[in-house]
């Protein structure tokens, strides 16, 4: 771990930090002066119950380093959860700074034979379960607000290039990481009054999920025998690390993917090419303009997978 004072003084929770990305924004968090909310269920890639408790573990390795850490075995996705989770940082450490967002998991299958279940599931965790954090954590800095205090805040959420260009057989993960990356957005523009910042990655790395996918995935997410790792989940914290501190306070609204030592701003929606009749169209009228728009369009980055 690289030791440092970028978050000296800051209270910082994150979820899903018992494994994998998550662990190690723990532990780098930590070790740059956090105090730091471990959030994790113990869960399998797929949600699973699995009687472990990693978090546990992480803990009592920031604990060794000579850091300040504690447990919650909050369900993100569960209302009451995430509202405990927030009063577990407020009530152990006096306070919330910085909220990452990491929880999730697969169950990948084509939307063909997609059960409602599965579908169900990772929307759940993954969606409901930023949103849950993250509207509680926005409730205490705007009391904190309210109550004429000085609020410097950030929210790091964790959408992905599944979610931003498409991935053949996520569909349920795909749709909850785009709404991920949505939200992110309309965070920033409705919590900025509040002195809180809120930004995205969209990380790629080697996880129990990527490696647990199997395939074309499992071969580009292994280790390479010598040189750089650009797959190693230690690769992402950094970025993490610099959006929660006070440097980044100007950057909000912003969805940025994060692969080996490549960092790249993420450009979402935006309006292209228009036609204005000024009056309705015909139908008829349709065809020809929707081409000629399409030609002046730039071409959609491929679907990962097809």
């Amino acid at each position: 771990m690289n030791k440092g004072t970028m978050l000296e003084g800051k209270v910082a929770v994150v979820t899903g930090s018992g494994r994998g990305i998550g662990r190690d924004i723990a532990l780098q968090m930590a070790a740059q002066g956090a105090k730091v909310v471990v959030n994790d269920i113990g869960a399998g890639a797929d949600g699973s119950a699995t009687g472990e408790s990693p978090a546990e573990q992480v803990v009592a390795e920031i604990i060794a380093a000579g850091g300040q850490a504690v447990v919650n075995g909050d369900d993100v996705a569960d209302w009451a959860g995430a509202e405990n989770l927030i009063k577990t940082a407020i009530d152990t450490f006096g306070g919330l700074d910085v909220l990452v967002n990491n929880a999730g998991f697969l169950r990948d299958r084509m939307l063909v034979g997609m059960s409602e279940g599965e579908w169900d599931a990772v929307i759940r965790v993954h969606l409901k379960g930023h949103f849950a954090p993250l509207r509680h954590a926005a409730a205490y800095w705007r009391a904190e607000a309210k109550a004429g205090k000085t609020v410097d805040a950030r929210i790091i959420n964790t959408s992905s290039g599944a979610g931003l260009q498409g991935s053949i057989g996520q569909g349920n993960y795909a749709a909850a990481k785009a709404g991920i990356a949505e939200m992110t957005i309309q965070a920033a523009a409705e919590l900025k009054n509040y002195g809180v910042s809120v930004n995205a990655i969209a990380p790629a790395a080697r996880t129990r999920m990527t490696v647990g996918a199997g395939g074309a995935m499992a071969e580009a997410m292994a280790a390479p025998e010598e040189g750089f790792d650009a797959m190693a989940p230690e690769n992402i914290s950094p970025l993490v690390v610099w959006l929660g501190s006070a440097e980044s306070k100007d950057v909000t609204g912003r969805v940025f993917e994060v692969e080996g030592g490549k960092i790249t701003v993420a450009e979402g929606w935006r309006h292209g090419p228009s036609e204005d009749k000024g009056d309705r169209w015909d139908p008829k009228e349709i065809g020809p303009v929707v081409a000629t728009l399409l030609e002046k369009a730039e071409i959609p980055t491929p679907v990962y997978g097809a």
